[in-house]
């Protein structure tokens, strides 16, 4: 059965084109029976998502915003790479903006994308209980939030950091490491809070004499990694973390390189694991062991979700999809410890 149209929708309804339109894009001003007889026909006829470029709501555009924390970082480029693959089926744009972590930052691009009637707004926001993003919610513009769990009424896509960090810590506790280093920052970033309260947890879970030592950074790139490691290596030899768990791969790739250039061997001195598993870190000169995230998975997902919400309309239910990460193990943590 091929792709089924508005107009047959409409027949089997027994009502307009425009009545049909109305129910997908503005509900609120047909009556509820032929509400649902028109939603009865979608159902049945199965008219389905890649209608919605054709159908859009009255006076937005064909835009969909996407608005990330760094998009230096290859883990951002590969969930909008997601987004856009399906973007594209419902001839659909997607404009990509940066808000560098800054509030204010997010904020101004919020403010512009509204201005522009975007269809919608797919965010990895420095604050998921930002007002801002309800106001856009209540406004009429959908938001999904992306590598970061709802904090009120909307769809969100993300992975638990949780586990993610208690599967890293865990690794190096069971090659024998017992003071673990935490490279990662600002504990405001939801996502780095939480990789750190699992490493914590399985940290703790390792008893007496097991350590998490937190060398808490501004910022997730190369160079706050290797600002930390250079941290790490300046340490008297009987204090020194002989392992660290870096809150992102940039932050590992820094850190690696800090351990090369003061003579310390990876793993051997300091094992070291990285989080989302970019392409990077299997290509690093040590491969990178890191916690894995489904990143195109969460873009394509997210964006499903938004237009589904533009289509639905008040069917609409909003969902919080969360994936589960895995570890790769790598060089960079594969050594055993044997003096503990």
């Amino acid at each position: 059965m091929g792709t089924r149209s508005i107009k047959e929708v409409a027949q089997l309804a027994r009502v307009s084109v425009g009545t049909v339109s109305n129910v997908l894009n503005r509900p609120e001003i047909v009556s509820p029976p032929t509400r649902e007889r028109v939603f009865e026909a979608i159902r049945e006829l199965g008219f389905v998502r890649n209608e919605v470029a054709r159908h859009l709501r009255v006076g937005r555009s064909r835009t969909v915003g996407l608005v990330v924390l760094d998009v230096s970082n290859p883990f951002f480029a590969d969930v909008a790479q997601g987004a856009e693959s399906v973007a594209d089926e419902h001839d659909t744009m997607m404009m990509l903006c940066n808000s560098a972590a800054d509030p204010d930052r997010e904020r101004r691009h919020l403010d512009q994308l509204e201005q522009q009637r975007v269809l919608g707004v797919l965010i990895t926001p420095v604050d998921a209980a930002s007002p801002r993003l309800a106001q856009l919610t209540a406004r009429g513009t959908p938001v999904v939030l992306v590598d970061s769990a709802a904090a009120g009424p909307q769809c969100s896509v993300a992975v638990d950091d949780r586990l993610g960090g208690r599967l890293a810590a865990a690794h190096l506790v069971e090659r024998g490491h017992r003071r673990i280093a935490f490279v990662g920052g600002p504990l405001s970033i939801k996502q780095v809070a939480d990789r750190r309260d699992g490493a914590s947890a399985a940290v703790a879970a390792a008893g007496e004499g097991a350590e998490l030592v937190d060398f808490e950074i501004t910022s997730l790139g190369v160079a706050a990694g290797r600002a930390a490691g250079e941290r790490l290596a300046a340490l008297p030899e009987a204090q020194r973390p002989t392992a660290a768990f870096c809150a992102n791969d940039l932050l590992a790739l820094g850190f690696l390189q800090a351990m090369s250039l003061r003579g310390l061997r990876v793993p051997d001195d300091v094992a070291i694991v990285g989080y989302d598993d970019i392409d990077f870190a299997a290509a690093a000169a040590v491969p990178l062991s890191s916690v894995r995230q489904p990143r195109e998975l969460l873009g394509r997902t997210a964006i499903e979700l938004l237009l589904e919400e533009v289509t639905a309309a008040d069917e609409h239910r909003h969902r919080q999809v969360i994936f589960q990460p895995d570890l790769v193990v790598r060089e960079s943590s594969k050594a055993v410890r044997r003096d503990t």
